[in-house]
This record gives C-alpha cells, sequence and structure tokens, in this order.
C-alpha cells in the first residue's frame, strides 16, 4: 500500500504505527451499540442505521474523525435491540443448557479429553497438513484491499483476525468442563495448543506473505479473552508451561521488527503483559482500568528490543462513558494522553459503547479525539 494513496487521516496513523514524533495524535475506531446514536454521530436522519447500517456506520467513522481501522463490523450493533441482545441463543458461555459438539454431550472434563482425542485432534491434523498457504495468503490481501477501498483514503485498514494462535477452548466446551480438563488433563491441553499452533504457523506464513506483497500496515491486534477481574482464568505457571511455547512458536513468521503486534486487554492481564512483551508482542489495546490494569505502569513497560509499547487507550466504556459526565470523559483523556507513550499512542474507547452512554459523553468523546488529533499533547 503506497502512503502517496493515503489521506491525512491515515498518514497520522501510520506515523503513530511508526513511533514517529511530534504528530497529532489518532483516532480509533469508536463501536457504539444503540443504533438512534450512531445515527447521530454520522449526522444522519433517525433510523438511518436500521435501514442501511454500512453506509451509516461508515459515514458516522468519517464524522467521527476515525484514522485507524482494525476490526470492520458495521453490522455488529444490529445484534443489540432495546432490550439488549435481544432473542440471542444461549451459547456455551452464556447460559446454554446443555452443551452438544459433533453429537458428544460435553458434562465434565472427561467429555472434553474425548472429544479433543477423538474429533478435534485429527481435524487440526488435516487441515494442517492440506493448508494452501498461497491461496490463504491471496484471499488475506484481498479482503484487507477490500475493505481499505471501502473505507476510502482517510482511513487506515490495519491487522486484525487473519493471524492464528493456539486459544483456550471454553468457547467450545463451556468454562466448567473445560476448566476441570486444563487442571486434570494438562497433557492432553498442551496437544491441543500444540496442534493448534501447527496450523497457525502455517496460516501466519501466509500472512506474512499478504503483508509483504501487498505492503500492508505492520500492526495486527491479537484478541483473545484470557482473563477476568481477578487476573488469568488459569494460573500464569500453567500457561508459562503449556501455552506459551506454542504461543510463540505460532507467530515466528510475524515476530519480528517489521510488524507491531498488539494485545487486546479485557479483565485484569497485569501478570500476563511483562510476559507477552518478553515473546514479542508490541503493545496493547482495551484495558479495563478499575480491575487494577495499571495503565501508566504498562505504557512504561518496554518490548523485548527496548521500545516504548503501542498503545491504543480509550475512555472506560463500563465506568467513565456510562457513567461518567462530559467533565470525566474530558479527563480521562487528558489522564490517558498524560500517562501514555510519548509516541505510538492512539485514542478512542476501550471496547464497544454500550446503550448507557449519554449522548453529551459521547459528544465529548468526539470533541477531545479531534483535539489531540490536532494538537498532539501540546
Amino acid at each position: 500500500m503506497s502512503h502517496e494513496h493515503l489521506g491525512e487521516r491515515a498518514r497520522l496513523a501510520w506515523a503513530a504505527i511508526d513511533h514517529a514524533p511530534d504528530a497529532g495524535i489518532p483516532t480509533w475506531l469508536i463501536n457504539p451499540m444503540e443504533w438512534c446514536m450512531i445515527d447521530r454521530l454520522a449526522g444522519a436522519p433517525e433510523d438511518s442505521y436500521a435501514r442501511d447500517p454500512v453506509t451509516t456506520y461508515r459515514r458516522m467513522f468519517e464524522e467521527v474523525g476515525v484514522c485507524l481501522v482494525d476490526q470492520w463490523i458495521p453490522e455488529n450493533p444490529l445484534s443489540m435491540g432495546h432490550q439488549g441482545y435481544e432473542g440471542a441463543v444461549p451459547g456455551t458461555t452464556t447460559g446454554a443448557r446443555e452443551i452438544v459438539c459433533d453429537g458428544m454431550v460435553i458434562d465434565s472434563p472427561e467429555a472434553v479429553v474425548a472429544h479433543l482425542e477423538r474429533v478435534e485432534f485429527p481435524r487440526l491434523q488435516a487441515a494442517a497438513c492440506s493448508f494452501d498457504e498461497d491461496a490463504r495468503a491471496g484471499e488475506i490481501l484481498t479482503e484487507e484491499v477490500k475493505i481499505q477501498r471501502l473505507l476510502g483514503p482517510n482511513m487506515l485498514k490495519t491487522g486484525y483476525g487473519y493471524l492464528w494462535f493456539p486459544t483456550l477452548a471454553y468457547g467450545t466446551y463451556g468454562y466448567e468442563s473445560y476448566f476441570m480438563a486444563f487442571a486434570l488433563y494438562p497433557e492432553v491441553i498442551e496437544r491441543h495448543f500444540a496442534l493448534q499452533a501447527d496450523l497457525a504457523l502455517r496460516n501466519n506464513r501466509a500472512a506474512a506473505r499478504a503483508v509483504r506483497t501487498g505492503a500492508l500496515p505492520p500492526l495486527f491486534r491479537l484478541d483473545h479473552d484470557m482473563a477476568d477481574s481477578r487476573g488469568t482464568l488459569v494460573r500464569i505457571e500453567a500457561l508459562d508451561r503449556l501455552w506459551f511455547p506454542h504461543f510463540a512458536r505460532s507467530l515466528a513468521p510475524v515476530l519480528n521488527d517489521e510488524m507491531t503486534l498488539i494485545w487486546h486487554c479485557d479483565g485484569n492481564l497485569s501478570q500476563l503483559a511483562p510476559r507477552l512483551l518478553e515473546v514479542g508482542i508490541s503493545g496493547f489495546q482495551g484495558f479495563q482500568y478499575e480491575d487494577g490494569m495499571d495503565y501508566p505502569a504498562i505504557c512504561r513497560l518496554k518490548t523485548r528490543n527496548g521500545a516504548a509499547p503501542f498503545i491504543i487507550a480509550g475512555v472506560s466504556v463500563t465506568r467513565t462513558l456510562p457513567y461518567g459526565t462530559p467533565a470525566d470523559v474530558k479527563q480521562e483523556l487528558r489522564w490517558l494522553v498524560e500517562h501514555g507513550p510519548r509516541t505510538g499512542l492512539v485514542l478512542g474507547a476501550s471496547s464497544s459503547i454500550t446503550p448507557e452512554a449519554p449522548w453529551e459523553n459521547l459528544q465529548m468523546l468526539v470533541e477531545g479525539l479531534a483535539y489531540y488529533r490536532a494538537r498532539g499533547r501540546s
């Protein structure tokens, strides 16, 4: 992707990725979940988002002044109705009465192990053996170019979703059975991580090729929830032994000085953050400050090459935006800038903005983002 074809806001985003000094602070995407707020932020007539979600969502990005878009999810707010997630079918982690995988009822740690060994392990092995790296590289490049063209020259599309790595399988098996299996059968769980990494390694070689071929922006956000408000979902020592070696192996094709990988932070990742940096992750996005994430301390950490981390910082969507005042929003933005890294900083909201957020707080968020975009730290 040629810099010459980028607009001013997209160039600002790329400058932040390069840790260029003396530039304005670019704006990350915002994702309000209340449809009428999308209409208002887009300057569009009421019900515009309901009638034409993609066009209205993109128009909102333009009006807000978004510079950097990693996760392009224009239809995501359609899952939210006036009463919340109306009509949602309970899932493995959201109240399902019974979990069934490939005809097997998952009601115990032994059932998790049985499904892994009989179904999932052979499936992963077959997928790795038949993986077409050339086709995958073309697929990634085609999709990224398509979204970039849709966004236009003023917004920079960066990576999300096309790098793979081993994950905790609670989404498949449910929390209770999976984490009991993790504790009782660690050798099976590690085998699962290893086979996931074998497949991910092939995918990530293809992704690295797509980035080089298309000169795509060298920024990618990894997203997998591994903590709650108390800390990591499993003991950090277990992750050190079972998960981290396969995580690092899977990302080897893109763990280099040319690529900036950042990690999405849900919950309290205080123990995990230094280890992620040691492996080669270059920064973080998100931060649930109320769960004990020490934002100033994290911003003072160094990558394994001794550089400042790349940070996408956001006003809290669980505290400040829904329950604070416009003055609180303004103050939190100032705090994020004052304690953030001197370069490589992007501002937005900490995650999707829930319907409780008052319009006045969203207005202040947009005004504050525009201020720092134009004036930087001055």
